[in-house]
Order: structure tokens, then sequence, then C-alpha cells
């Protein structure tokens, strides 16, 4: 036996009360198992040592969850006591807030009032007619009496020191004073000029610059007389040595240089070795530019040319056999695929196979509900149904899969079908899907009439699977609306609607390629390209509508 302590979890969010109790070595329990997908596990394993173990290991993993989840609503009740101190401090905040607010109010109300505020009170006492501002200005700078006027009588005035000085008629003022020292000075300067410009004076500047004059003179003759002998001799061809003799000499050897290097005549002349330079490279380029010639350049170019397009050729027609090889490879993978998994098998159990898996990639529960009653008593119409996973805006939305390989099932039928089969498994959108062995002649391969949609399939087609997956992928467009619509809460679907008619579009184009690949078989090549990027186009669409369900649950949550 050991002790531990035991927690009661009847009241969520009580105060906890621990107790000692007794735990025993081992408890007996017979337990009665009845849901599905536990029984489906357990089965799974051997009867006995094994399933018990596994069993043990399973009740230990829900037994922790359990006990982890007890922590997880104390910490909630933590939170929700943290929130509301929070909201309380916040009030607290407010009042002071406000209170603050009208204390301030009342004080500047009572300083700044425009109407009865002390400020403005004051300010009109002062700046008003005959105010104390104007009685102050009037006894300082005032015109008559004015302590301004005083002054300006005393120091600039009529009979001031300052005027008597500034008289022009009085003999001992400032003016006469002037007057007189610039005659004195005028005179003075009038004598030192004209003794500078007096011929009778030998020191005088003008005495001086005349015998300058007369000396500089006749210097200037008798050296411009010698200069002018010396350039005319410099320029006569009598003299050996003269400049232009020389000149001459210079001109009529470099005239003589010229003509013998550009004459042909003379073999070692500049234009001889290159004339004969010309010739040689004339030769070499009609050797080279032949295809006469074995080792000429142009035959050795087209030899190489030639070597180059046959490699490429070559490897063109080696990639093009093993890209065949390779499709008729995957091709015969794929229908020995299709042979193994759907031989022997109801046209019901591969699409709920199929849903399945792209379910699990979505994250969303699907689950097969094919050999189970739903919500009507003893109807098991729908195969299959998938649950909205938690990631998603609309989570916990279903959506019922219905499919049958029948020939008397028309369009008409099926409506009612799925109408029945979202009815019995509580669904918001339904998806029919026809056998493409047995599906109405002339019928869109993929449909839509309001929450419900209707999808050709071929199980052994690969590249038919994109159409059942763009009906998957409307499907579950329609559950985020319809759940949209049901809160009543206003959002933008013309992504969601544009993706839905898009993959309506791209439905028909695949469904019309295919139809040519199956009939025309010299541009096969070209035609499965096409499909190609359809399939493309289509898992872009699906790529946009799961963007835009995205942005719808991340507006929702910014909302909340």
């Amino acid at each position: 036996m050991s002790n531990i302590l035991q927690q009661p979890i009847n009241e969520i969010g009580a105060k906890p009360v621990l107790t000692l109790v007794e735990t025993p070595e081992a408890v007996h329990i017979d337990i009665n198992v009845t849901d599905g997908d536990s029984v489906r596990e357990l089965m799974i394993r051997q009867a006995g040592r094994e399933r018990d173990e596994y069993s043990l290991c399973a009740l230990r993993i829900g037994l922790l969850s359990l006990k982890h989840a007890r922590g997880q609503i104390d910490a909630d009740a933590v939170k929700r006591e943290g929130d509301r101190l929070l909201q309380d401090l916040g009030k607290s905040l407010e009042s002071y807030r406000a209170q603050l607010n009208d204390n301030v109010t009342s004080v500047l109300k009572e300083y700044f009032d425009p109407n009865n505020g002390r400020f403005q009170e004051r300010l009109e006492r002062l700046v008003k007619k005959d105010g104390d501002l104007e009685l102050l200005l009037r006894r300082q700078i005032g015109v008559d009496g004015s302590e301004l006027a005083k002054t300006l009588a005393a120091h600039v005035g009529e009979h001031s020191p300052i005027m008597t000085l500034l008289d022009p008629e009085e003999s001992t003022g400032l003016v006469q004073a002037v007057r007189n020292s610039a005659e004195e000075v005028s005179q003075a300067e009038r004598a030192i000029i004209l003794a500078e410009f007096s011929l009778d004076n030998k020191d005088s500047a003008l005495s001086r610059m005349v015998a300058e004059l007369t000396e500089k003179n006749g210097q200037l003759s008798g050296d411009l007389t010698l200069k002018v002998d010396e350039v005319v001799k410099e320029f006569s061809l009598d003299a050996e040595d003269s400049a232009l003799s020389r000149l001459v000499r210079k001109v009529e050897a470099a005239q003589r240089t010229i003509t013998d290097e550009f004459s042909l005549d003379n073999d070692g002349s500049a234009l001889a070795r290159m004339s004969g330079l010309l010739n040689l490279a004339t030769d070499a380029i009609n050797n080279n530019l032949t295809l006469d010639k074995e080792g000429s350049a142009l035959a050795r170019l087209k030899r190489e040319l030639v070597e180059i397009l046959k490699s490429h050729e070559d490897k063109a027609t080696s990639f093009q056999r093993d890209v065949t090889s390779a499709l008729e490879a995957m091709k015969a993978r794929r229908e020995e695929s299709l042979r193994s998994t759907t031989h022997g098998r109801q046209f019901e159990e591969v699409v709920v196979e199929f849903v399945q898996g792209v379910a699990e990639k979505a994250g969303d529960i699907a689950t097969a509900t094919g050999n189970t009653t739903g919500s009507i008593k003893s109807c098991k119409v729908g195969d299959a149904t998938v649950e909205l996973g938690p990631d998603c805006l609309a989570k916990g939305t279903k959506y019922v899969i219905e499919a049958k390989e029948h020939a008397s099932i028309d369009l008409s039928k099926a409506r009612a079908e799925i109408d029945r089969a979202r009815k019995n498994r509580g669904a918001s959108v339904g998806v029919f899907v026809f056998s493409k062995r047995t599906a109405p002649a002339n019928q869109e391969p993929l449909l839509r009439y309001g929450n419900d949609i209707f999808v050709i399939w071929d199980a052994e087609d690969m590249n038919n699977d994109v159409i059942l997956k763009s009906a998957l992928g409307l499907a579950k467009a329609l559950c985020v609306r319809e759940s949209k619509t049901r809160d009543a809460e206003a959002a933008d679907f013309q992504a969601i609607d544009a993706a839905i008619l898009a993959i309506e579009k791209e439905a028909k184009r695949l469904e019309s390629m295919k139809t040519w690949t199956e009939t025309i078989t010299n541009n096969g090549s070209k035609i499965l390209d096409e499909i190609r990027k359809m399939s493309a186009a289509l898992e872009r669409q699906i790529q946009v509508l799961g963007e835009a369900v995205s942005g719808l649950k991340e507006s929702a949550t910014g909302g909340d």
C-alpha cells in the first residue's frame, strides 16, 4: 500500500483541499468498450496479453491527461482572478483620472475663464483706457511735462550747450572752426603740388622725368638698329648658318625620306612592306573561308557544328525515349496500384479512403459512417463525414460524403440522396461522388447547387484525383461561409466566390482536355501537358481558397 494526496474536483475553480488517501497495490476493473474507434484499435491487437497491455497503456495515458487537465482548470481560475483584479485596477485608475481632470479644469477655469476669470479681469484693468499701463506711459513719455520731454529739453533744447556749439552764426562754434582749418590745409597742399610741376626747380618731379626720357631715347635707338640687323641675317639664304638655310635643308631631307617610304619601286619602303602583308593576309583569309579545303577554319567550324547538332539530337532522342519509358512505367504502376487497391472493393470504400487521406493532410477529422445509422431512424445514408479541425475558422462544422456507382442514379436522384444524407448526418454541406463508369451522360465534372456539390471521379485515373480534391476544398469553403452566415458577421467572400468559380471553370476545362486525350493520339503529349497545367491551376485555386479561409479566421480573431 502507498499514500497519495487526493484533490477533489467537484467544483471547478474552488479552492483545492488536499487529503491523504491510502492507495492499494492494484485495482480490478471490468470494462465494456462500445466506442467504435476504440473497438477497432483493440481488435487490431491479439486477444490476451498484447491486448491487455495495450489497454493498460491507453488507460494510463488517459488518466495522466485528466490529471494534467485538473492543473489546467486551476490555472484558468487563477487567470480569471487576475483578469478581475486588472479590471478593478483599471476602474480605479479611470476614476482617479476623471477626478484629477475635473480639479484641473476647475482651477484653470477660475483663472482663465474669458467671462469672469481672475486673469481676464487683471488684463482688462491693465490695458483699458486710462488704465494702469496707459497712465504709466503717459507719465514717462507724455507730450507735456513728462520725464522724457524734460530730459530732451535739457540736453538738446534751443538753449542747450550742444545747440550753441552747432550754431553756424556763432564765431566760436564748431562749424566756423572746421571751415578755418580746411582752408589752411588746402592752401598748403596747393603750394606743394605746384612746386613739383615747375621746370625752374631742378629737383622737381617734372624736371627729373624729362631728363630720364631724353637719356632712354638715345639708348633705345642704338639697340634697335643692332637687333634689326641680326634678325635680317637669320632670315637670309646667303648665309649657310642662318636659321632659314637650316630650315630649308631639313625640309628637303624630310621630303626625300617620305618619297622613298611611299614608293613601290623601293622594296624596302614602308608602302612595299604593307602591300606584301596585305597580300599574305588576303591569301590566309581566302584559304580559311573556303569549304573545299579540308584544313580551313570554315571547314573545321562546319564539322564542329555538325557534331554539336548531332550530339544534341542524340541527347534529345535519348531524353524523349527515357521520358516515354518513365511515363509508361508510371502508368503501369498506377494501373497496378489501382488494381491492387480497388479490385474486389466497393466504389464507396475507395472514395471514403481517399477522403480520409485528404482530410488527414488538411488537419480535419474524417469518419466512415456507411455502416452506422444517423439521426433518421434506421437510415444509413451518408458514407462518410468530415469535421473541420480546431485550426479552421469553422471548427466543428461537418460536411457529408455520399458515393454511388449505379447507372440508375441521375442528377435528380443524387440531389435527393445528398439532401437526405445531410439531414441524417447533421452536416451543413454535402458532396455526392458519381463513378466515371456510371455517371450520367453530358454532365459537368463538377457542379454546385447551393450547399450540395456533385463531382464525377474516375478512381483508376490519377489525373482525375484533382477533381475530387477540388470538390472537397469547395465543401470546406462552403462550411466556413455557412458558419460565418449563421454568426451574422459581415465578411468579404469575394476571394472564396472567385476561387469557387475558377475551380468550376478549370474542372470543365480539365474534363475537356481528358476527353481530347482519350480520342486524339497524334497530339497526346501536348494535351497531357495542358492537363498538367489545368491541374496546377486547380491546385493554386485550392491554395487561394485556403488562404481566404485563413484570412477570415485572422479577421475574426482580430475582431474578438
